[in-house]
């Protein structure tokens, strides 16, 4: 007798297969892949963040910002049609920082490994790349905030979850999670938690593809998904899912995104200033707009915040 994973192994597999045949449906907002990227916001010099350079400050490049970044998936990163200009969200608040700074922006495509050891050695000025601050990395790097790190957990566009806020919501529930990641492990202390109060136990699915993952969501085969917020709310654009949830990537500490530089070097504090301008100025919100990152907005920028803890 098979198994139920294999039972829905099977059923999966066969939605795919009818998937394939179906037209896909183009409902989802247009995304600009042009290496142009005619709609990023740009900015004028300002003057405030120039004041807090140090005197001297060396850049790797004379009038120019080079700024390391990731290009793994939308809407942080990613190739645009030309498959070798970075764009999404990070390129966009690097190109705001360089103008900030009166410099050229210079991308430079780096493995998430490999960003450490270049941004110490001085091939990158920055690194803005999906970075979240803790105490740990603080010992190394200076940080500017730019995004609050969060969760979101995401149901079928029809299902009747209305609302999850804390963790007994998930009880009983079927939940995707990405496995060997923060949010499994934040998954696996709210089921934890869940068992000890006499709850249902969660039943977590693990999924190595998108389309069967989301083929179970719209098939009620799970009901929910935890994931990376901007990366979910990026695929809900279609209309499909929708966010019920969202919790900080430090649950049960809050987390921020931030722009990293060398420790002591002293360009961290004249980087927040330019990210506080472009948030009072509003192109900071067109920046997280043209991704559907508004809901991960902050509201000011801050040098060296407190980090998550060590573990």
């Amino acid at each position: 007798m098979p198994t139920f994973r294999q039972t829905l192994s099977s059923v999966l597999l066969a939605l795919v297969a009818t998937a394939a045949l179906m037209p896909l449906h183009a409902t989802a907002q247009a995304v600009d892949l042009s290496p142009e990227q005619p709609g990023r916001p740009r900015s004028q010099k300002v003057d405030d963040a120039l004041k807090l350079l140090p005197p001297g400050f060396k850049f790797a490049k004379d009038g120019v910002l080079t700024v390391g970044t990731t290009t793994g998936r939308l809407p942080f990163g990613a190739y645009a049609t030309d498959n070798k200009t970075p764009v999404g969200n990070a390129p966009d608040i690097a190109q705001l920082v360089a103008d900030s700074l009166g410099r050229k922006l210079e991308l430079v495509s780096v493995a998430w490994a490999d960003w450490p050891l270049g941004l110490q050695s001085g091939k990158f000025d920055v690194v803005i790349s999906n970075v979240t601050v803790t105490e740990e990395r603080k010992e190394k790097f200076d940080f500017s905030t730019y995004r609050n790190d969060q969760l979101g957990i995401y149901v079928a566009a029809n299902s009747k979850i209305q609302s999850i806020k804390e963790p007994k919501d998930v009880a009983g529930l079927k939940v995707v999670v990405g496995a060997s990641t923060n949010q499994e492990q934040i998954l696996l202390r709210w089921n934890q938690q869940n068992v000890a109060a006499g709850l249902k136990p969660v039943d977590i699915l693990y999924f190595d593809d998108d389309v069967v993952l989301y083929l179970a969501l719209a098939s009620g085969r799970a009901d929910a998904y935890l994931a990376p917020n901007g990366i979910a709310a990026h695929n809900a654009r279609d209309g499909k899912t929708r966010l019920v949830g969202a919790f900080s990537g430090g649950w049960p500490q809050a987390a921020e995104i931030a722009v990293a530089s060398r420790k002591g070097s002293g360009i961290a504090d004249a980087v927040t200033a330019a990210l506080n301008a472009q948030i009072k100025n509003g192109n900071y919100a067109k920046a997280l707009e043209r991704w559907n990152l508004q809901s991960e907005a902050i509201t000011a920028s801050r040098t060296n915040p407190p980090g998550l803890p060590k573990k």
